[in-house]
């Protein structure tokens, strides 16, 4: 079994109070406090399959231009998602199963784009928005049982769990790979910097508070008591821990590299983009009403997120 990693976005950033203020609230971190931020999803090669967990942002996205105000940033495109995967040696139609963490676009980008692929999901994730009119969906149940700590799982493949971890979102899910006695984590957002699950914080994206708090349990529970390499979607820690082989462990941090932001000015094309879903705000298609003058109280249509996790586009 091959594990690799397809990176399509670098040098983000995820603010303090974003990344650890789920809980306490966003006043109780430091927002100078930025930690690194990246995008990649997952590429498991069985010999016999080739599966990916999650495929990325959609054709087209825009990147995000943030300022000193931001909260978080996904980073600037290397590649599109598509473009990243190629680079790494495989075709679409060799792909035979997907294993979908969970509905965001970052995660479900790309879906549509794999014609052979069985797209496993927690079968709480149907009918979102974004998986409307995407084929070959493969409703999970968790039908065989508990996987260690975990109550629920589905067998994939050998030594290929999908795990059910809901409080991101609803139908939140992990994907664990066993092989040479380690336990490879690739998990649906249960912290967006390895720094939060040292801390033992939650992020301020949940659709679930007190389900994303047994969920972050769990998983600590579960890496104090296996050797976890911990991979993250939304920083380079990520794929640094799969090229290490990097066991997490709680009580001994890897030192932090805080992010170095570039807050160069951008020109202004009044469009707005969500750092969590990557929809789209064009005052074009909505009355002319410009990003700013939204109440304060306005949601994300699609994610239902703040005014605050959005960047000029």
């Amino acid at each position: 079994m091959k594990i690799k990693a397809v990176k399509f976005r670098t040098d983000g950033f995820y603010g303090q109070p974003f990344a650890f203020g789920g809980e306490e609230g966003l006043d109780k971190f430091d927002p100078n406090i930025r930690y690194r931020g990246s995008l990649q999803n997952w590429l498991i090669d069985t010999g016999d399959e080739v599966i990916l967990v999650d495929t990325g942002l959609p054709a087209g996205t825009p990147e995000e231009h943030p300022d000193e105000t931001s909260a978080v940033y996904t980073g600037k495109d290397i590649c599109s998602y598509m473009e990243a995967f190629a680079a790494l040696g495989y075709k679409p139609e060799q792909v035979t199963k997907i294993l979908l963490t969970h509905k965001h676009s970052d995660h479900s980008g790309e879906l549509k784009s794999f014609p052979n692929a069985k797209i496993y999901v927690n079968a709480d994730e149907l009918g979102v928005e974004e998986l409307k009119d995407i084929p070959n969906l493969e409703p999970v149940t968790f039908t065989d049982g508990a996987y260690y700590n975990f109550p629920a799982c589905q067998k994939i493949a050998d030594g290929i769990y999908f795990i059910k971890a809901k409080g991101h979102t609803f139908g939140n899910s992990i994907v664990i790979a066993e092989q040479d006695g380690l336990f490879y984590m690739m998990h649906g957002d249960i912290t967006y910097v390895d720094e939060a699950l040292y801390e033992n914080k939650l992020s301020v994206v949940f659709d679930d508070l007190a389900a994303a708090r047994e969920t972050m349990d769990r998983v600590r529970e579960f890496v104090a008591n296996h050797p976890t390499v911990y991979m993250g979607t939304h920083t380079p820690q990520g794929y640094e821990n799969l090229e290490a082989k990097r066991v997490m462990d709680l009580n001994n941090p890897v030192p932090t590299v805080l992010a170095e932001p570039d807050f160069s000015a951008q020109e202004a094309s009044g469009k707005y983009v969500c750092s969590i879903c990557g929809y789209l705000y064009d005052p074009a298609e909505h009355d002319g009403v410009a990003f700013e003058d939204l109440p304060e109280d306005w949601k994300c249509p699609r994610c239902k997120q703040g005014k605050d996790k959005f960047n000029r586009a």
